[in-house]
């Protein structure tokens, strides 16, 4: 591989986890000396009580309103429940509830599963237009609502439910949790924070807030933002972008498609021409 083809032997960090030894490869077929350290660590989808109990309650009492928030979430949520119990035994159940799909990836989620939502929320599918389209369709006083959650509760959402007088259930659907030990993600935010890595690949945006949430236990945001400034960033894609830019982290490219193989390789092609001082 022609030099301005490949990394040049040059440190590359990453945080992926479930493919950790697929990215190690990637990294050196393309020249580069991998620095890959795990951020996240998969959570069993039978780990989630909540979900469970949503089931119990789905199946045995009465759900009147399904909230569901996330496609990935939804996609989790209905797992666990085909995990637990007949489908047409949930499919009898939700017969009786009203299912609101935030947007279009819970939507496109129902799809999957031959679903369909009694109510989609209109764009941009914040939680005011969510709770505008629940007002426009019945009062919800005296009904249960379950809300369908990912990662990050929505405590304005849960409020103004209550508000309006319904039994409300947040349903957290949990996938990742940081590394039993943080010691290895530590030594390499380190060497970011250092200079000595100038290349680093987001593969999942699950990564950045884990990434934030030891810089922040350990007081090292602001050294790891400046260290960014003289780093190639690179995102897998929009989802993984939105929460680099939540968090002030630059992004020098996006590859042409979102997959792994192909963030390594367009990053090996471009990261002479990105790196400060060397295009």
């Amino acid at each position: 591989m022609s030099g301005n083809q490949g990394f040049n032997g040059i440190a590359v960090a990453a945080f992926e986890s479930r493919m950790a030894a697929e990215m190690t490869r990637l990294i050196e077929r393309y020249g580069g000396r991998p620095l890959v350290t795990p951020a996240l660590r998969e959570i069993p989808l039978e780990d989630n009580s909540a979900a469970l109990k949503f089931g119990v309650r789905l199946t045995t009492e009465r759900i009147d309103i399904l909230i569901l928030l996330t496609g990935v979430g939804t996609t989790a949520l209905f797992d666990l429940l085909k995990s637990r119990y007949p489908w047409s035994t949930i499919v009898a159940a939700l017969k009786q509830t009203v299912i609101v799909a935030r947007g279009p990836k819970p939507v496109a989620a129902l799809k999957a599963l031959q679903l369909q939502p009694t109510l989609t929320v209109p764009e941009p599918n914040t939680w005011v237009d969510l709770i505008s389209t629940l007002d426009e369709y019945r009062p919800v006083k005296g009904l249960r609502v379950a809300v369908q959650e990912y990662g990050v509760s929505n405590p304005e959402l849960l409020e103004a439910l209550k508000e309006r007088g319904a039994e409300v259930f947040p349903v957290p659907i949990y996938k990742w949790a940081l590394p039993h030990d943080l010691e290895p993600l530590r030594r390499a935010l380190d060497r970011i924070i250092a200079g000595e890595v100038p290349v680093l690949l987001i593969t999942n945006a699950a990564q950045v807030e884990h990434v934030m949430r030891v810089l922040e236990q350990d007081g090292k945001v602001e050294p790891f933002r400046e260290a960014l400034k003289k780093t190639v960033v690179a995102s897998i894609g929009p989802t993984a972008s939105e929460r680099l830019r939540q968090h002030g982290w630059p992004i020098d490219l996006e590859p042409s498609h979102s997959k792994m193989g192909i963030l390594v390789k367009e990053a090996a092609e471009r990261t002479a021409s990105l790196l400060p001082g060397q295009s």
